[in-house]
């Protein structure tokens, strides 16, 4: 028999047992309820169906089944029972290795829109035997890659999860599979759960390079200083003008010209990012411009205030000034 028809009949025999798991998955995600954690496995939440293999296992089962009672060969009987109780234990190893495993969630990160999010989840072992093999995905249509992971007896595991992060505001984590093909790969045992596990995407930052307008009495990113009383800043040469108060008297010995001492005033720092400085944007684009300037004015260390429509955040500085600005930024209109 060629490859190509070999290939038909394994299609054949799978499709009603993909369908079926599609079916179950249907049945069951309709049924999930999302919940804070931790999330014990019940046994009864634990489903299982033949993989391609153990269709193909079970297919040949059947042919030695069928020679041994064509030929009456108690051997061929022998054999065909064992590998089936093998089988069959398999089968209960399979669902027994998710049973009362333990699922919570870990830290959500926030990311920028355009990112990949990723999706702390741990996995705890109460149990005295290892639990091999043990992997995490999201639903099928979501094509990203598991994550797999042995777990040591009464110990716990952190896996993470990638999921897209295409827009700003709050980010669910949505419902996801805990299987197992555990110990010989010939079932595939599975069950869905929801934790409730939300992260922040932040709006997409603009390119580089364009400046903040600097309003009247107030900073901007090309802010610094201007001539004044305030602090002594360093020496210059002697100029025509200046006065005889301002040179530096002890410098005259050890340089052929005289040095006049110069101080400066610090110009008010304090940068605004306001929304109503960027008419020409639209609202996607101006809160992407205003993340640009939240994050240059942050590498460059400078206090800055955020004015959004219904929303002031008074100037400040650090990390956790930047996050409640970006927040902001990100729930902006979208709060719900």
């Amino acid at each position: 028999m060629s490859a190509m028809p070999i290939r038909r009949v394994a299609a054949t025999l799978l499709h009603p047992l993909r369908a079926a798991q599609a079916r179950i998955d249907a049945w069951v995600m309709a049924r999930v309820k999302r919940q804070p954690g931790p999330i014990a496995i019940p046994r009864h939440r634990v489903y299982i169906l033949p993989t391609r293999f153990g269709a193909g296992f079970a297919l040949m089962l059947l042919v030695m089944l069928l020679g041994a009672m064509n030929y009456s060969n108690s051997m061929a009987f022998l054999l065909t029972f064992l590998l089936a109780g093998l089988g069959l234990v398999g089968m209960h190893h399979t669902h027994a290795n998710l049973v009362n495993l333990q699922l919570r969630a870990g830290v959500a990160r926030p990311v920028f829109a355009g990112e990949t999010a990723q999706v702390e989840v741990r996995i705890d072992n109460p149990s005295l035997q290892p639990r091999l093999s043990i992997a995490l995905a999201w639903p099928r249509a979501a094509a990203t890659p598991e994550a797999v992971a042995d777990l040591p007896a009464q110990d716990g595991v952190l896996l993470t999860l990638t999921l897209p992060a295409p827009r700003r505001g709050w980010l669910r984590a949505g419902v996801f599979s805990v299987s197992t093909e555990y110990p010989l790969g010939l079932f595939h045992a599975w069950t869905w759960a929801e934790l409730d596990t939300a992260l922040l995407v932040f709006p997409q930052p603009a390119p580089p390079g364009r400046l903040p307008p600097g309003a009247a009495g107030h900073g901007s990113l090309d802010a610094g200083q201007r001539p004044g009383q305030d602090e002594f800043s360093g020496l210059r040469a002697y100029q025509r003008g200046d006065t005889a108060r301002a040179i530096h008297w002890k410098s005259l010995p050890k340089s052929p010209q005289p040095l006049v001492k110069q101080f400066h005033e610090t110009l008010d720092q304090d940068l605004w990012l306001d929304w109503s400085t960027l008419p020409q944007l639209d609202g996607e684009a101006r809160l992407s411009q205003l993340t640009r300037w939240v994050l240059d004015a942050e590498a460059l260390q400078q206090r800055y205030g955020l004015r959004l429509p219904g929303q002031v955040i008074a100037p400040g500085l650090g990390d956790a000034h930047r996050f409640q600005c970006l927040k902001a930024l990100a729930l902006h209109g979208a709060e719900a």
